[in-house]
């Protein structure tokens, strides 16, 4: 056995107000480039085994307090075959890094998936290696990529058996972060017609990696993919920035990419098919790293009634519209509350429901039939709900149902006879 606090899946190690960060991992191999893989997988598959990430001086929030949090312990003996990366997370840092210092105990299930990464193949050294790293905590909007560059071990006593790769008198392989893509949502939405933005941001070594930065900004949706917009600018400033946006009203600020690095992309006058999986590629040189998220397109319903008031003497239809809405889930039910009623109560009756009509700009409209007989107690509302995915709560709308005025054929003839009477009795 090695490395007690290997064990669980994410473990801290303290040092006043920063912790160490330790992550079970995945490290992914081409098994073309390792004959198979431990998996025996055959040339041209991806080989699949464990690996441990030690991320250093992850800084702890205002809040967070560190106290009875596991220190983190290197192996007392070394196994070569055990691969355990250690990599200073203080410049650049992993902007919202806090995150992961509390969130096994959260209940929340941290997503660490390494890979082999070659900034350029025609140089490569026995002594020294980059990774790309994934690092996402479900049910939270943090999400980071990051490039590691291993540091050179002055004197080599072992290597890594299977990567070659040398390893520290800890055994562990020792690393810094070069370069880390960010964003701090995993989806979200933006409702039709208006401006959206999606963030994106980086983080790389001082000093720069390259003179200047690509931005490529990409939206993948059932199963076809485009360019949104591309950008590349000089970090030194001795260039202007050179945008070619293929989606009009789409931009990304050259300014705060050079002196923020911030790649948000933002999306004027939204359309349906805008949604998608979008993906954000930044390229430092020949340094490349890239966040995924979801932009959900959402418009709410507009909800209506056929009629202000209701007033029965005979049976009546009642129509309920829900307009120019999206995605297409829109669910409409009827609740009626009697004058002696507590609460409402679904109407009796089955509402007939319209065929799902589309609009030119992506949206749908339905519509609900309520069959209204005239036994229904007058005082009584009728509510028509829409429940609709871009809603937090549904929308309602109600009709009262009102007396019926006397007949005015029954009124002008009652008025006629007691007119009558009157001058009957005047004339006696």
């Amino acid at each position: 056995q090695f490395v007690p606090c290997l064990y669980p899946h994410l473990l801290l190690c303290v040092s006043f107000s920063v912790a160490d960060v330790v992550l079970s991992c995945v490290l992914v191999e081409d098994g073309a480039a390792h004959g198979g893989g431990d998996g025996g997988m055959g040339a041209g598959g991806f080989s699949r085994s464990a690996a441990t990430l030690v991320l250093r001086d992850v800084p702890a929030g205002p809040d967070q307090s560190l106290e009875g949090l596991t220190p983190f312990v290197p192996p007392r003996v070394i196994i070569p075959d055990v691969l355990i990366i250690e990599a200073t997370v203080s410049s650049p840092d992993i902007p919202n890094s806090d995150v992961l210092l509390h969130a096994d105990c959260n209940g929340k299930e941290v997503m660490c998936e390494l890979s082999p990464f070659s900034p350029d193949p025609s140089r490569k050294s026995a002594d020294q290696a980059f990774f790309m790293v994934s690092v996402s905590v479900d049910g939270e909007d943090f999400s980071t990529s990051l490039i590691l560059r291993t540091i050179k071990v002055e004197q080599i006593t072992q290597r890594h058996s299977r990567l070659g790769l040398p390893l520290s008198p800890s055994g562990t392989v020792q690393s810094e972060v070069a370069m880390v893509v960010f964003s701090h949502v995993k989806s979200l939405s933006g409702v039709l017609r208006d401006e959206v933005q999606l963030p994106c941001g980086f983080k790389q070594q001082d000093p720069p990696l390259a003179p200047d930065v690509q931005v490529t900004w990409r939206v993948q949706h059932r199963g076809r993919g485009r360019k949104i917009l591309g950008l590349k600018t000089s970090l030194e400033d001795t260039q202007g920035p050179v945008i070619h946006a293929e989606r009009r009203g789409a931009w990304v600020s050259a300014e705060q990419v050079v002196s923020e690095g911030n790649a948000s992309l933002t999306l004027s006058d939204l359309k349906v098919e805008d949604e998608g999986t979008y993906i954000c590629a930044v390229s430092i040189g020949k340094f490349h790293a890239q966040q995924v998220m979801l932009l959900n397109v959402i418009k709410l319903p507009e909800v209506s009634l056929s009629e202000d008031k209701l007033v029965l003497k005979s049976a009546k239809t009642l129509v309920c519209y829900s307009s120019k809405y999206y995605p297409l889930d829109a669910e409409i039910e009827w609740f009626s509350l009697g004058p002696d009623d507590s609460e409402p109560v679904a109407f009796p009756g089955k509402p007939s429901l319209s065929a799902h009509r589309s609009h030119g700009d992506g949206t749908f409209s339905v519509s609900s039939q309520l069959n209204v007989p005239p036994t229904v107690s007058p005082g009584t509302k009728i509510t028509c709900t829409v429940s609709h995915p871009a809603l937090d709560t549904p929308l309602s709308v109600s009709v009262m149902v009102e007396m019926p005025e006397p007949d005015s054929y029954w009124w002008i003839l009652g008025f006629l006879i007691i007119t009558v009477l009157f001058f009957l009795q005047v004339m006696k």
